[in-house]
């Protein structure tokens, strides 16, 4: 099974933003039914449902889009319900590209909606990828923490209107979004004593913010000169993960790859192709590839990095993966850590990237950490992009295992290389009165890493 044809996106033949009903007809006829996918799906395995499963929801676009059955609220409603975690892709035998058709299919349904409902739903979506609505966004967050509403409140209102437990977390995590990455943000007091001098925390503001519009290139700890890498911001990330951009900007910096961070940049284009928006999510990839203008790009977010490797523009590895592979100054060290580290695998990484061994490896460089899986990584954790929001409920449900699992094995850390994931999971944590703290597994290289 060849990676490179699984991770290789679908050119329609009509070389148009929105994929013909034919195309997607070809795309349905090479499932075979066999029903290998089944036991991996998460909806089904939930609900028993033929219906929300892969084969299941293959079969029911095969009947609407050829006329056979009508575009009724059951059809529409299992669509809605997939998840697009994709753990169906890597145990079909027919390698069918699941993903692809069902971003396909929600696209024809959006094409067929009126131009206020298509209307409306964009201005949703730019909430959640464009500055103007990023900022709107963090606003209304600000103000919604300024309310400082009483916990008993939320689990009284949970009861009558279940959304709030995941909307209430949310929330409280979103932050103002800054232009530029502070380098001082989010340095851990306990790692403070084990940076260099250059990098200590009363020098951090001395460091230039690393410019958008200058060519610069880098020599690495190998030898090898070459385009200093670029670093990925994404969009919602912007809001909530400011400490790891500022974890990653000072470690890639100290090991020898300070990383160009374009403004220009913006959302990977993600959000709006799960959604039904292809012509949307392309315009979002063309502004990304003049922004890195060939530069190899370093995500911190796994599904990103995904979407970036999937439509072909961007030359985009996975944080990880790129800290494997370059090598690190001859002085660098990491401290030990006597602790354990639980790993939670995000779908993008596990069925999309597929490399979540990566994970596994940079965290063993650690001495003395305890590095084990999360019992139930070939489940989906239910953030799943917008999946959070819009499905509040079965989202929660989709989390109980795993917090469960973390009550059984009490780690010290949790580690994710998703944005939505670690949001999702820190704010079912403290639900659950657990102290396990969620971090981005670059954030633990960064606290121990001495030069």
């Amino acid at each position: 099974m060849s990676e490179s044809a699984q991770l290789e996106p679908v050119r329609w033949p009509t070389g148009a933003a929105e994929p013909e009903i034919a195309d997607l007809l070809s795309l349905a006829d090479q499932c075979v039914k066999c029903g290998y996918c089944l036991p991996h799906c998460p909806t089904f395995k939930f609900a028993h449902d033929e219906g929300e499963s892969p084969r299941g929801r293959i079969a029911l676009i095969q009947g609407w889009l050829s006329g056979a059955i009508d575009d009724g609220p059951r059809v529409q409603f299992h669509l809605d319900q997939c998840l697009e975690c994709r753990a169906c892709e890597p145990n079909c035998p027919s390698l069918v590209r699941y993903g692809t058709l069902m971003d396909g299919a929600r696209a024809v349904r959006e094409q067929r909606r009126s131009i206020w409902q298509r209307g409306l739903r964009r201005v949703r979506l730019g909430l959640l990828t464009r500055p103007l609505g990023l900022r709107l966004v963090a606003v209304i967050g600000i103000g919604y923490r300024w309310l400082r509403l009483p916990q008993w409140l939320i689990v009284r209102a949970s009861t009558y209107w279940p959304a709030i437990q995941v909307l209430h977390p949310l929330a409280r995590a979103l932050r103002w979004p800054r232009k530029h990455i502070p380098m001082g943000i989010g340095v851990d007091r306990s790692a403070q004593g084990l940076m260099s001098g250059s990098l200590s925390r009363s020098n951090l503001s001395r460091i230039p913010n690393p410019a958008s519009g200058h060519t610069r290139t880098v020599r690495s700890s190998g030898g090898k000169t070459g385009p200093a890498p670029a670093l990925f911001r994404g969009c919602i990330a912007r809001l909530t993960d400011q400490p790891l951009e500022a974890a990653a900007l000072r470690l890639l910096t100290r090991l020898g790859y300070p990383p160009v961070v374009p403004d220009e940049q913006g959302c990977c284009g993600a959000i709006h192709r799960h959604n039904g928006y292809p012509a949307d999510a392309d315009q979002l990839v063309a502004v990304n590839t003049q922004a890195f203008a060939g530069r190899p790009v370093i995500g911190l977010a796994s599904a990103c990095v995904a979407e970036l490797q999937e439509q072909g523009q961007v030359n985009a590895i996975e944080v990880c993966r790129f800290l494997l592979d370059h090598p690190w100054p001859v002085e660098a060290r990491l401290q030990p850590l006597p602790l354990t580290v639980a790993v939670h695998e995000p779908c993008s990484h596990r069925n999309q990237l597929r490399d979540q061994g990566a994970v596994y490896a940079l965290l063993r460089r650690i001495p003395e950490l305890a590095v084990t899986p999360l019992p139930g990584n070939d489940t989906c954790c239910g953030a799943a992009g917008t999946y959070l929001i819009e499905h509040p409920e079965f989202a929660l449900a989709l989390a109980a295992p795993k917090i469960d699992a973390l009550q059984e094995i009490k780690p010290d850390y949790l580690v994710t290389t998703n944005t939505g994931c670690a949001l999702h999971l820190a704010a079912r944590l403290r639900s659950a009165g657990l102290k396990t703290e969620v971090l981005h597994p670059i954030q633990l290289i960064e606290r121990q890493l001495i030069i």
